[in-house]
């Protein structure tokens, strides 16, 4: 992603979750998302209301949607979603509807994996990854699959990580040789 380079850490985590709030909100299914040299394209499945014939009746159908996000789009979500985090979940609760959920977490696991490009798809709350990543071997694709169920469990576990992230960054800024 271009608004990363230079910066020590690719954010997918963050990014993802953004996106994914987006998705929440358009109510989009089956998605596909491709990262693009400037950003990235989201397709997917909107449901779509009509009026139908004499009896004013709204008859629903879906449409396919196809959406460009470029940089700027982009730093323009992860904007939004610092605003909006914190306010209306009880305490305990994980923010967010299922793909922010969902792509939070994937997102996190995919900082780790430091790809050079993403593909994703959804499909029934399962979701399936390729990353380009680069090693010692070369360069080289990914593939992982995330069930729903797996989803559910890294969702669950979020807290706990999050609370190791934060005492082992206090802790590295505290600890020996920190001059503090």
């Amino acid at each position: 992603m271009r608004i990363y380079e230079g910066s020590p850490r690719q954010d997918f985590e963050e990014v993802f979750r953004s996106i994914g709030a987006f998705l929440d909100r358009r109510g989009m299914r089956d998605v596909l998302l491709l990262e693009v040299p400037d950003g990235y394209v989201v397709q997917g499945l909107v449901a779509t209301e009509s009026s139908a014939g004499g009896w004013s009746e709204v008859v629903g159908s879906v449409v396919k949607e196809t959406l460009s996000y470029v940089d700027e789009d982009i730093a323009k979500f992860l904007e939004e979603a610092v605003k909006r985090r914190g306010t209306g979940n009880p305490p305990g609760t994980p923010d967010g509807g299922p793909h922010e959920q969902a792509l939070r977490v994937i997102g996190r696991w995919m900082d780790e994996q430091k790809p050079r490009d993403v593909f994703l798809f959804e499909q029934g709350g399962a979701y399936v990854v390729r990353l380009l990543t680069t090693g010692q071997t070369g360069t080289h694709h990914v593939l992982a699959e995330f069930t729903a169920e797996d989803v559910e469990g890294l969702v669950a576990r979020g807290p706990s990580l999050r609370a190791q992230t934060a005492s082992a960054s206090a802790g590295s800024a505290t600890g020996p040789g920190s001059g503090k």
